[in-house]
């Protein structure tokens, strides 16, 4: 049996693992092996100096001259009257003139090496009389001094875009005064958190808000890549914490290196770090945000290098060596993973003028169309080497999850001109809809999973996001079934909702079942968690800006004060171990994307439709908001990624 921590937690989210301080136990010998290697530098300089004196300098009584070996030196004819002889325009040196020359010559280099060696000597000295601390201070200065200079040469100039139509960056604010608290409330949370992270978890990729420090999974490899600076930045700049949002954007400029020996998830990075840096980017128009995303596009494209083009799950970023989880059906790829980066790609494309980031999108969309899907369904693994199906496993949850979302908002995003995508969306709907989609016998309507040719009446959180995705798709769907898709929408929000209102903590588990008299109820211990996961308040908030039926207003305000009273903490944010306990325990990990995602989409429910409305902006799977790219723009109709 596979281990919690090798296992995924889903399509989107990868697994957790803790890395301590143990998994570092060299660090201090480290530091003493360099202080000792400074010095033995310094002397051996010292020693190299003193034996260059002795040895190296030239002797008049046996080294004449230094002149190669030519008994007179040809220099260009200027004057005749300074001892030597016109010959042809050039004058020839006696001997006696150059020997004299020389003997100048040779006492320059000896005073010039006696004052290197004095020089020498007196740093050496100073060095001796440092502390090991400010001699390792002096070690890391030279480090940053290499880093920045190795940044600056990274930091190629892209070539000017401007920008598309921004409308609703700064816009919002209710004038119901009880809406408006709501929504201050969810901002203070926001603050709460960042403050936390900023004081505990700096630079590290999430926080351990009771242990009050860094966290880190496998999914960002052994390094801080600052995670939680990333994906926060949107947040705060749209409730207008810019203070917070420079603070991120100091650490991004000074600190964020992707030519890092790391070991990262592809999907991950890219729908947290692209992702994050893009909508930070078109939000503020800050350029480096739009640098940083480009530079670390190119640390992943090396996954793309496999015989069908379908990308490894994993990628060494500075090896650009990848590779697949091994627990994913005989090493393959998932399709939630590389049928999540369309969105972010394209956008790539668009802001470089540089087609291989499209190119690698569309290359995958060509391959899934050509391949048989069993009973019109997408399993959840491919092989990359074959081109083959894993086993015969189908979710709209984890490891499905967001391919079917990027379908939908590929045509979104291209002001509705992608219609490839779209009718991919459409067929893909239609069969889960008839395979997939069933009512409980208490009424519910849910999405089970199917698994090789059975259905599985169980739904998970992750899957709760579709609510959302069916009401986001019901303008434009086939044979006039908006009204019919906005109620499967709605159908799901409720059964969402009932999953959180049945629990003790009115916080929803990470899977529920439907089997007998079971409804809406995770059955085993492991599944009764909540990690402050955002896809039951992201389908509120769709179907409240396509409905506004204020209950979901109202199941969001009781999705806020649950996560208030059991999940806030001294210290941030945590997610609870178990839903069904009036004493939960805590899993002590203030996840990413609860500042990306959960508090921003409370943010946006309690805001008016003029913030970042659907019109002009449509939201990756980790809810960075990426404007829609009409064709009118002249950008895109002259990008030759889309000619």
């Amino acid at each position: 049996m596979t281990t919690p921590a090798l296992l995924p937690l889903s399509g989107r989210r990868l697994p957790p693992l803790n890395l301590g301080a143990s998994a570092f136990p060299h660090h201090r010998a480290t530091l003493r092996l360099s202080e000792k290697f400074i010095l033995l530098l310094i002397l051996s300089a010292f020693i190299t100096l003193c034996f260059g004196a002795f040895f190296f300098l030239p002797d008049s009584s046996k080294h004449k001259r230094f002149d190669l070996g030519l008994e007179d030196v040809l220099i260009p004819h200027v004057d005749t009257s300074k001892g030597g002889k016109n010959l042809g325009g050039f004058l020839i040196h006696g001997q006696g003139h150059d020997e004299h020359r020389h003997r100048e010559e040779e006492e320059r280099l000896r005073n010039k090496i006696r004052a290197d060696h004095e020089k020498a000597l007196e740093e050496a000295k100073e060095k001796l009389k440092k502390s090991r601390d400010e001699i390792q201070a002096e070690i890391q200065t030279e480090k940053n001094k290499v880093v920045q200079e190795l940044k600056k040469k990274d930091s190629k100039p892209l070539p000017p875009v401007p920008l598309p139509n921004l409308i609703g960056i700064n816009s919002g604010e209710p004038a119901d005064p009880d809406i408006r608290e709501k929504r201050n409330k969810v901002k203070e949370m926001m603050k709460h958190a960042w403050d936390n992270y900023r004081q505990y978890g700096w630079g590290h990729n999430e926080l351990k808000p009771i242990a009050r420090k860094g966290h880190s999974t496998n999914i960002f490899g052994n390094s801080q890549m600052g995670a939680t600076i990333v994906d926060a930045l949107d947040t705060l700049y749209i409730m207008g914490l810019h203070d917070e949002f420079r603070e991120g954007q100091e650490w991004i400029d000074k600190n964020l290196d992707f030519s890092v020996n790391s070991e990262v998830s592809v999907f991950e990075v890219n729908i947290r770090f692209i992702g994050g840096l893009l909508a930070a980017y078109y939000l503020s128009g800050e350029e480096v945000f739009k640098i940083k995303a480009v530079q670390l596009a190119g640390k992943l494209l090396p996954a793309f290098n496999t015989p069908t083009g379908i990308p490894w799950a994993m990628v060494n970023l500075k090896s650009g060596v990848g590779r697949n989880w091994g627990w994913a059906s005989a090493g393959s790829s998932i399709l939630a993973e590389f049928g999540t980066l369309h969105m972010e790609f394209v956008h790539l494309s668009y802001l470089t003028g540089d087609p291989v980031y499209y190119n690698k999108v569309m290359h995958i969309r060509k391959l899934l169309q050509k391949m048989d899907r069993p009973n019109g369904l997408y399993p959840n693994y491919l092989n990359p080497r074959t081109g083959r199906w894993g086993q015969h496993h189908t979710s709209v949850g984890g490891l499905g999850d967001s391919f079917y979302e990027y379908l939908l908002k590929a045509w979104l995003m291209s002001d509705k001109t992608d219609t490839e995508a779209r009718k991919m969306y459409d067929d893909a709907i239609e069969a889960i809809e008839k395979h997939l989609i069933r009512k409980s016998n208490g009424g519910l309507t849910f999405i089970g999973e199917w698994k090789n040719g059975h259905l599985e009446r169980k739904m998970g959180h992750l899957t709760c996001f579709a609510g959302g995705m069916f009401a986001l798709g019901a303008d434009g769907s086939r044979d006039d079934k908006a009204g019919h898709y906005l109620q499967l929408g709605a159908e799901i929000a409720h059964t969402c909702h009932e999953s959180y209102d049945r629990t003790t903590l009115k916080l929803g588990p990470e899977a529920f079942k439907f089997d007998g008299g079971v409804e809406a109820v995770a059955v085993r211990q492991n599944e009764k968690y909540y990690i402050l996961r955002p896809e039951v308040i992201e389908t509120y908030w769709y179907m409240w800006r396509f409905t506004h039926d204020p209950k979901y207003r109202q199941w969001g305000w009781e999705a806020t004060q649950a996560i208030e009273k059991y999940c806030r903490v001294s210290g941030g944010f945590s997610g609870v171990k178990d839903v069904y306990s009036s004493s939960p325990t805590y899993d002590d990990v203030q996840q990413s994307f609860f500042l990306a995602e959960t508090l921003k989409y409370l943010y946006l429910l309690f805001s008016n439709d003029d913030l970042l409305p659907l019109d002009n902006w449509v939201f990756n799977t980790e809810a960075h908001p990426l404007p829609v790219l009409h064709l009118a723009n002249t950008t895109l109709s002259g990008n030759p990624a889309y000619r």
